[in-house]
Formats: structure tokens, sequence, C-alpha cells
């Protein structure tokens, strides 16, 4: 057995090698017909001049974004192709009426190589919708989100140009549009000085407040190809800047008025050079005219809110992120009255366990103290006791009452309380077991 495996060696090799070479030529000569399918996502639209000079406009089924074309070939060839060998149109000129809805078009599909015959498509109809087309003007917004230039500068203003842009297309997708910004946010961080932003590109939102997709901004044709340049202005920082409020009219009999204060006492603005060398010279002050605060007849502290981006001269404005509220305050007391800050620091508490440890949420209270006889100038706050003491200590945070305690001849005009945190006392060597 063994000496018939080995027996003619050669000849076998030579037989194997004959068998493959038949089988390849068999493979090439033998080459059969073959039908294969091609998706192709981008039917193209030709002709659309012929309902273009009827004021009308094409709008494609969303539905039908693809279609498969079915090539007839050897199989050598076929299987050589790819989608972007093949070319799909639909010729307006072909569509049996353009009065029907949808519109039905006929899909031709070309493949270099194949003859007509050897092409099919499936469907065989693109369906599109004619609308009317119309030309609307909108305002263009230039949006910067969070964006910070250097430090010590501020946005003064971003200027699209142009600042409107004429849109045309489909009154039903035209209709729809709600706004026309352009955000230029990541072109600002750290600039140090003017600068001017090229073709930026617009964003469409509609009514639903969501951005347009692609397939409909492609069906809207823009001024500029839907480009603008933006210009960046940018203006200088200045802080601590104080604000001067009034009042008019006088408070009620036997009461005065203590002080003017506001909230906030100070506030930083960016403005033109002009404007920030104005503002110098009044001392980093603005003073508030025409915003007085009527206190006739009153007794008791008058405040009121206003509007702080709506009082700054022209060529300020209010840094980033500041809040445009400012409330003034006119603090009234009685004659011989006077509001004193007393330090929380100097309050003894009294009672608290020793694994509690309380804080005080401020620095200070008011005490409004009122001389019984005569004036306050020999007023001495150190003279001042106050205590605060609970019957039941848990933690949390309260609003406690603080118990004072006055000089002789004088008297407090209004209860105090302090807000207070009280919390356990943080053990080192049980807290890192």
């Amino acid at each position: 057995m063994k000496k018939n495996l080995t027996k003619n060696i050669p000849l076998k090799i030579m037989s194997i090698i004959v068998g493959i070479l038949v089988w390849l030529i068999v493979v090439n000569v033998d080459d059969p017909i073959i039908t294969k399918g091609f998706v192709i996502s981008d039917v193209q639209i030709i002709n659309e001049a012929y309902v273009d000079q009827l004021g009308e406009m094409v709008m494609q089924d969303d539905r039908e974004n693809s279609v498969r074309v079915y090539i007839t070939g050897d199989r050598k060839t076929v299987n050589r192709l790819t989608s972007s060998d093949i070319k799909a149109v639909a010729d307006l000129q072909q569509a049996q009426s353009t009065d029907t809805d949808p519109v039905m078009i006929p899909i031709t599909a070309t493949c270099s190589g194949i003859l007509p015959e050897n092409i099919s498509v499936s469907p065989q109809n693109l369906s599109v919708h004619l609308e009317k087309k119309v030309t609307k003007e909108f305002a263009i917004n230039v949006t910067s989100d969070d964006s910070k230039p250097a430090q010590g500068l501020e946005i003064a203003s971003l200027t699209a140009n142009p600042e409107k842009v004429r849109i045309t297309g489909p009154e039903s997708l035209v209709g729809k549009i709600d706004s026309v910004s352009v955000d230029v946010s990541s072109k600002l961080d750290g600039i140090d000085q003017d600068t001017m932003i090229t073709d930026a590109e617009l964003t469409i939102t509609d009514k639903n407040q969501d951005t347009l997709s692609s397939n409909s901004m492609s069906y809207l044709k823009f001024d500029n190809n839907g480009k603008v340049n933006v210009t960046a202005k940018l203006w200088k920082v200045r802080s601590d800047i104080r604000i001067s409020a009034g009042y008019t009219g006088e408070p009620a009999e036997g009461y005065v008025v203590d002080s003017v204060t506001t909230v906030p006492e100070t506030f930083s603005v960016a403005g033109s050079e002009e404007a920030l060398n104005n503002l110098k010279l009044q001392g980093n002050t603005i003073y508030l005219d025409n915003e007085n605060v009527d206190i006739s007849g009153k007794s008791n502290d008058v405040e009121k809110k206003v509007n702080l981006s709506e009082l700054l001269p022209d060529g300020l404005k209010l840094t980033s992120g500041s809040s445009t509220d400012l409330w003034i305050t006119v603090n009234i007391l009685p004659e011989g009255s006077k509001i004193y800050s007393f330090p929380t620091e100097d309050i003894k508490v009294k009672g608290l366990p020793d694994d509690l440890q309380l804080a005080f949420e401020v620095a200070d209270i008011e005490l409004k103290v009122q001389a019984e006889e005569g004036d306050l100038s020999q007023f001495d706050l150190k003279s001042v006791g106050a205590v605060l003491s609970m019957d039941d200590w848990e933690e949390g945070s309260y609003e406690v009452p603080i118990k004072i305690s006055l000089p002789e001849g004088y008297k407090l005009l209004e209860d105090v309380t302090a807000e207070i945190k009280i919390s356990k006392v943080s053990n080192v060597d049980s807290s890192s077991q």
C-alpha cells in the first residue's frame, strides 16, 4: 500500500497542477450573466427651471430618499461596480403632468459601460410636490454664548454684515422660519482687540425652536450663499462702580432718613474710552437723578427695585453675567435713633453642647437704637451685650432671636434675629477610621 502511494509522485503532482489550470480556464471563460442591485440615495432632479418659470419650486417627499438600481451583465463587469459608478436623474420635463399632487417624475439611471436596456430602476418614478416660491427678509441675530475675550475686556457689540438676509424657498418651508442667527462663540475666546469674523454660516430656527435640517436647508436660497461677516467690538472693564441714589418728599412727623443704601453696593461695567473717562471724573459713581424714591409720609423703610442696565449712561454696559436688578432702600427711623452694625463674633452663645458647633451666616446684625432722651452722641457700641440661647440644640439651619442689652437711656426699636447653622463637631480620630 505504501509502495503504491509513493509510486509515480512526479506524475501525480503534474496531474494536480493540470487540474488547477483547467479550473481557472473554465472559470474565466465561463463568465455567467448576473443581475445586481445598488442603492442610490441622491437622485438628481434636472430641468427645475421648467417649473421655476411658473413661480414654483420642487420639494421631494421625505420618505422617498433613495431608489434601487438593478444592473444586468457579465459577472466580472457587474461585480466591479459600486454605487458611485451609477447616476440617477429625474427629469421634470418628462413628468406626465405638473397639475397633480404629488407630481410623478420618471427616473433614469446610467452607468458607464452598461447598455440602457440592462439597467432598471425601482421605483420607476420620483414623487415630488410643487410649491409656490416666496422670498422673505429676516434680521440676522449674532450670538456668542459664554465666550470670553481676554481678561479685562468685554464684548461691547457684535454686528453682522449684512444685517439682514433674503431667503427664497417653498412657501411652507419659509413660513416655518422663526429666526436667523449666526453663532461666533468659537471665534471670540481670548481675543484682545476688535475682530472681524469672515464667512460665518447662518443657522435657521423654526417656530418650534428647532434648527432646520440639512435636507430642509437644501431647498432654501440665501443672499451671499448664507454667509456673513461679523465684527466684534471690545470695551475695557472697570470695577467697583458705585450708585448714588436719592429720595423725594419728607417722612412722617417724628421720623428722619437715616441713610440710602443700594444692593449691590458696587458693580462692574464695560465701556468706551470716552465713557470710562467721564465716569472717572465722577469718582466712578453713577448718579441716578431720575430714580429718586418717594418717601412722603413714610415711617418705615422704603425700597424700590430698578433695572440698572437701563440707567447706565451712553457708552457703558454691565459686564456679562451681572444682574440687572438694583434695589434702592431709604432707611427711615424715628428721630433720635440710628442703625448700628454689631459683629456676630461678639454674640455670646450659651448652652451649646460640646458635640455641636455653631456658625453665623452673616458677619453683622443690625441694631436700631433710639435715645430715650437727647441724642446718640454718647452711645458706645462696646457697651452693648448680645446673647444667643436655645432650649433644644439640634443640627440644622435656624433663624433665632438674639437678646440685646443696651446701656441705660437707650432702647431697641426692633427685635433682633440672626441666621445660624448648627452641625456636629468632627472628630479627627473617628473620621479617619
